[in-house]
């Protein structure tokens, strides 16, 4: 699984209101021929990340390459069960990539047509957001 080897503060805030918009940066294919692009805003765990990843690397069967386009950095909190109110935040349960509407997660080369529209579809099963499969030449 992805996690972040250092971070300079071990918790933090989860920006629940603050995180809307499409997103700015990472919305065009920059490595691949195809990629799996978010249409959704999420909050995508490492093991989600994992999961669409391996169902991508068993797809294609070790044929060209595939691109991992977001980390998840955020640290997400959570508290004991039947812990009394007080005694401070909780600890790091997982870690999240958050994702806004546009951002390419996923991309591939080296494969033909069919077979990485087939994986990036099943891919995007794997994920909890609504997806798309774009081409270099759609776009």
């Amino acid at each position: 699984m992805l996690l972040p080897s250092r971070a300079k503060y071990r918790k933090s805030q989860r920006l629940r209101g603050s995180f809307k918009g499409n997103a700015k940066g990472g919305s065009s294919l920059a490595f691949g021929n195809y990629g799996l692009k978010a249409l959704e805003i999420k909050e995508l765990s490492s093991r989600q990340i994992e999961s669409a990843r391996r169902v991508l690397a068993h797809h294609i069967q070790r044929v060209g390459k595939i691109w991992i386009r977001i980390f998840p950095h955020k640290p997400i909190t959570v508290k004991a069960a039947e812990v009394p109110m007080g005694s401070g935040k909780g600890t790091v349960d997982r870690y999240t990539a958050m994702v806004k509407p546009g951002t390419i997660m996923f991309e591939m080369d080296g494969v033909d047509e069919k077979t990485a529209r087939a994986a990036l579809k099943m891919a995007g099963y794997k994920l909890p957001i609504k997806t798309r499969v774009v081409s270099s030449k759609d776009l």
